[in-house]
């Protein structure tokens, strides 16, 4: 039996981290869900690493950018894929985003949920 693939996902917009929740969780993902990037630094301290990280960039306490620096610098989450999934779209968020490790960058406004979905199942199956 294929071990089921669990998906991480730091969003503070209790609808769409649902939404995202829904339809993950449909296509046959373990989903866990975080507010911020406090809590998902917190639980992969304890618990084993997620297939991939879907991260917000715009939470409160600890933001994305801080929390994707923290994950890269810990040999133990360096690896794991980090899509950045934000309401930023400026050039400098998109390429500081990048230079600190994210695979990819997608604005919430261009990209509908079955999009992000799909995006995802491409980098899960590589």
């Amino acid at each position: 039996m294929v071990s089921q693939k669990t998906i991480l996902i730091a969003e503070d917009d209790d609808f769409l981290a649902k939404a995202y929740q829904i339809k993950l969780t449909n296509l046959g993902y373990k989903v866990v869900i975080f507010g911020n990037g406090e809590e998902v630094l917190s639980y992969l301290k304890e618990n084993p690493p997620p297939n991939l990280i879907i991260l917000d960039l715009i939470m409160p306490q600890k933001d994305g950018f801080e929390t994707l620096a923290e994950l890269k610098k810990e040999e133990r989450f360096k690896k794991i894929p980090v899509i950045i999934v934000s309401n930023l779209g400026q050039e400098e968020d998109i390429k500081k985003a990048k230079d600190l490790g994210a695979l990819d960058f997608l604005v919430k406004s261009s990209f509908s949920l079955s999009e992000i979905a799909q995006k995802i199942e491409g980098f899960l199956k590589k």
